[in-house]
């Protein structure tokens, strides 16, 4: 247990320092946004380029992972959507937001410190698959789902989210990390050295980002309401996830490598993304969303604590 311990100890010591700083004035929490923006812009893309544009291109696109994060996902977002429409009583808007908290992870600023501390060889391919499958097929189907919600065509949305997607940094990293690995291409030491030196920056500011973004955020009221995302998230997700790879043998896919297959799963098993609140802004749903956010995110302390000793 306590080896275990040594791994997520860590995570959130580096979280609570951040909620910590901030909270007494350290840094404002507009900070954060600043702080968080070199996290998304610069170095977290350095990381998965640097991860994908050492390796073969075949180790890179591995089907089966995609396909049972995918499927997992897809199932606990479809779980959450009509569970809060037809056993909640919810409206559209909050259910897709409530089925967005349950199936998105915080692949990110969560789940690639904790996979740089175990399995610092596939950190950053596993950090890549799973941005093929959030960034290109979950966010912007759940943000095309938020639109409909209140009318809005759907067509156009998704047309802005592949926009989006285009400009997106940790997309263009993404896809240069593959160009370089299937093309061969040698890069100039100088140029890897200075890539090298963002992706470092990348585990603990992303960590101390989360912390800073926690203060302030409402809980009061909300925690029964809240409980079935944070269940959804932090288990249910994971089990979908681990179900999908443990049946692929059966549709023809090779099995997941062992050190793949527990990347998936933990990455299904860490809190939903961290622009899940900003996200949920513009449709009126932050006092919920801020609220699961934060529960869940003190709650993944135990839930992966147990999970990595599982796992061990």
């Amino acid at each position: 247990m306590l080896d275990i311990l040594s791994i997520t100890g860590p995570i959130y010591i580096v979280i609570a320092l951040g909620f910590l700083a901030t909270r007494c004035g350290m840094f404002a929490k507009n900070d954060m946004r600043v702080l968080g923006k070199f996290v998304l812009n610069f170095a977290l893309p350095a990381l998965v380029f640097n991860s994908l544009s050492q390796r073969t291109f075949a180790e890179i696109l591995n089907p089966s992972y995609l396909i049972a994060y995918l499927l997992g996902s897809l199932l606990v977002l479809a779980t959450g959507y009509f569970g809060s429409i037809y056993f909640a009583n919810q409206g559209p808007t909050l259910a897709t937001f409530n089925a967005m908290g349950m199936s998105c992870s915080n692949s990110g600023y969560v789940g690639l410190p904790i996979l740089l501390l175990i399995m610092p060889e596939i950190a950053g391919v596993s950090l890549a698959l799973n941005m093929i499958v959030e960034n290109l097929i979950i966010t912007p189907l759940l943000l095309v789902m938020a639109e409909q919600s209140r009318g809005a065509s759907g067509h156009k949305v998704l047309g802005y989210a592949l926009l989006r997607l285009v400009k997106n940094p940790l997309i263009i990293g993404l896809l240069a990390g593959l160009c370089v690995s299937l093309f061969h291409i040698r890069l100039p030491e100088v140029l890897t050295r200075a890539v090298t030196l963002f992706s470092l920056a990348s585990g603990a500011l992303s960590l101390f980002v989360i912390g800073g973004t926690l203060v302030g955020l409402p809980v009061q009221g909300a925690v029964r309401r809240i409980f079935p995302i944070v269940a959804g998230k932090l288990l249910l997700h994971p089990l979908a996830v681990l179900t999908f790879i443990l049946l692929l043998p059966m549709t023809g896919l090779p099995p997941l490598d062992p050190a793949l297959r527990k990347a998936a799963v933990l990455m299904a098993a860490m809190p939903m993304l961290s622009i899940y609140t900003i996200l949920a802004q513009a449709y009126g749903q932050e006092d919920s969303t801020s609220a699961a956010m934060l529960v869940t995110t003190f709650f993944s302390f135990f839930t992966l604590s147990g999970l990595l000793a599982l796992l061990h």
